[in-house]
């Protein structure tokens, strides 16, 4: 009997002590009471707790929490009520305070989130307020931070996750954002129709100078080919008259190239005839005289022409005869002018009564 009252008391003690071994998890504590009173905050790890005189009263996270609370009416500034959604990220840095300090710490963080925010947003107009979340958020931070250190928690973020206008404000705004949107369209189409006539003109502008240019370059290019071949064709007769200088021309020859130009000039209709004094002496046999009447009437201009243009013809057919040359003898001369004048008698013929 005394054996089963002592296994019976062995069990009894290890069931107690079993009990008040406690293990705290990572990211947790726990708050102990001694007697009724706080005595201290187990970490984490092993902990023996004695029985009957102390308790765990509270197992706390320490790891941050996020508090999503449902939508709070506010009225701004221009007295437009609004619903507005906040998200709260809160983090326990004391567990005593957070356990001693408040009652119920997330009702009281909601309560203080509402009542901050209809503050801030209440010296705000709508349009503000839709358009400064960074500046709520920044204002709500900073007043519930140092409103909720009494109570061990620190609040680390808040955003504004919603902000709802009533339907007619909603209506409103996007009329009006259909309206910028419309107005920038229209901008963006002028803007484009005139950077195209614009482009267009420059376009235009760029290629009449182009062709005006080319135009330009083109009576350059003419003028100075002009130029050139003028230049060249006085070159070319410079040259000649040189080259005539320095052959030393007899004056036969001369006279020779004065009949051919009279006989240029005589293949006309002129009705009178002036001639050198020297091409007058060579032909006066023929009777011609620039401007002579016989009996009170004008000599025939075909007769005259006719007999300059024989003298003429002559003297080239004796000049392109191949059988002539320095070294001819008189009679060989004779036979080829006889040959000459008759040739040239029958040319003029032809070409007078033609």
């Amino acid at each position: 009997m005394p054996e089963v009252i002592g296994i019976i008391v062995l069990v009894l003690v290890l069931v107690v002590l079993a009990r008040n071994i406690r293990v705290v998890p990572q990211g947790s504590v726990f708050i102990v009471e001694n007697l009724g009173r706080y005595k201290t905050t187990w970490q984490a790890g092993l902990h023996f707790k004695i029985p009957l005189i102390e308790q765990v009263v509270k197992k706390i996270s320490v790891k941050e929490q996020v508090m999503d609370f449902p939508p709070q009416p506010v009225i701004t500034k221009d007295n437009v009520t609004m619903l507005i959604d906040s998200v709260v990220y809160m983090k326990v840095f004391d567990p005593k305070l957070y356990t001693y300090g408040i009652e119920n710490p997330t009702a009281g963080i909601q309560n203080l989130t509402a009542t901050t925010l209809r503050s801030i947003i209440g010296e705000m107009e709508l349009d503000a307020t839709l358009s400064s979340r960074e500046e709520i958020n920044a204002k709500m931070l900073s007043q519930l931070d140092q409103a909720t250190d009494p109570w061990g928690i620190s609040i680390t973020r808040i955003e504004v996750k919603n902000i709802q206008p009533p339907a007619e404000i909603q209506e409103i705004m996007t009329k009006q954002m259909r309206a910028e949107r419309e107005k920038r369209q229209t901008l963006l189409e002028a803007e484009a129709h005139r950077e195209s006539v614009v482009s267009r003109a420059e376009g235009d502008k760029k290629a009449k100078i182009l062709a005006a240019e080319a135009e330009r370059d083109a009576q350059i290019a003419l003028a100075e080919g002009r130029a050139k071949s003028i230049e060249l064709v006085y070159q070319a007769e410079a040259d000649g008259i040189e080259k005539l200088n320095r052959a030393d021309i007899s004056g036969n020859v001369l006279k020779l190239k004065g009949i051919e130009a009279l006989k240029d000039i005589a293949d006309g209709q002129a009705t009178k005839i002036y001639m050198p004094t020297d091409v007058t002496s060579m032909v006066t046999s023929l009777g011609i005289v620039g401007d002579s009447f016989v009996d009170g009437k004008k000599i025939d201009t075909n007769s005259v022409k006719r007999d300059v243009l024989r003298e003429a013809e002559k003297v080239a057919a004796m000049k392109v005869d191949p059988c002539l040359n320095e070294e001819s003898s008189k009679e060989t001369h004779k036979a080829a002018e006889t040959t000459a004048y008759h040739q040239a008698d029958a040319e003029v013929d032809a070409r007078v009564y033609r």
